[in-house]
């Protein structure tokens, strides 16, 4: 393996896109190339500004759609023998991906999760509603596809490109976390969790995900369970 992919949806993130591109640049990922993409999902915030100085692909959406759709876009552009999914905000330190790629380099593991629930690293306390809702969608997950997942809506995710590019994704939204999860388990993927970081915001900050999405994700679950 040569190549390492880093997708970074952005959706009206100026005050972070920047130190979270330096924090990818100066990570290690475990010595492979890096092709960094970013997916504009729309912005209005006077992010789109900032891409005059960025050196990497940029791919723009025409109207929000949502961080699915712009994955989506992500995943047809990349060209790493890795894919790994990297917020534009700065919950998540790309310090941390360097273990689960090298369980995929090693050939240990097809898809890797970096969980905020499994400790051993620093973690911001959760909205309790938050961590709630992230507990029963993990229990959720495992109970409907026998496995043992702490964290399935975790950003950090690393996938090896052949196996994941044989995976259709249609979610547009936060749904796309369980859809993901659900077709990769079915599949029959060998998948590992390990510890990261989590520095997470709250909705002053600029944190988007809503108790709306967590009913999208209870419904992705249980309709990817018995359709593809």
């Amino acid at each position: 393996m040569k190549k390492i992919t880093i997708l970074i949806p952005v959706y009206n993130e100026v005050s972070t896109l920047q130190e979270i591109l330096k924090k990818v640049e100066n990570a290690d990922f475990c010595g492979l190339e890096k092709e960094i993409i970013l997916i504009d999902d729309y912005s209005t915030d006077g992010t789109r500004d900032l891409y005059k100085d960025i050196p990497y692909q940029v791919y723009y959406h025409d109207y929000n759609q949502g961080k699915g759709a712009a994955l989506r876009t992500g995943f047809e552009k990349a060209t790493g023998d890795i894919i790994v999914i990297q917020d534009a905000d700065l919950e998540y330190d790309p310090v941390d991906y360097a273990p689960l790629v090298k369980l995929i380099v090693d050939g240990h593991a097809d898809v890797c999760y970096g969980s905020r629930l499994s400790g051993g690293k620093p973690s911001r306390s959760f909205m309790f509603t938050h961590l709630l809702g992230n507990k029963f969608l993990s229990l959720l997950t495992n109970i409907l596809y026998g496995s043992t997942l702490t964290d399935m809506e975790t950003c950090y995710k690393a996938f090896k490109a052949d196996f994941i590019k044989g995976i259709k994704i249609r979610s547009n939204r936060f749904d796309f976390e369980p859809e993901i999860t659900a077709k990769v388990l079915k599949r029959g993927a060998r998948l590992y969790e390990l510890p990261v970081s989590y520095y997470g915001r709250e909705f002053s900050e600029g944190k988007k995900i809503t108790w709306k999405d967590g009913i999208h994700a209870v419904i992705a679950l249980i309709k990817y369970r018995f359709v593809d």
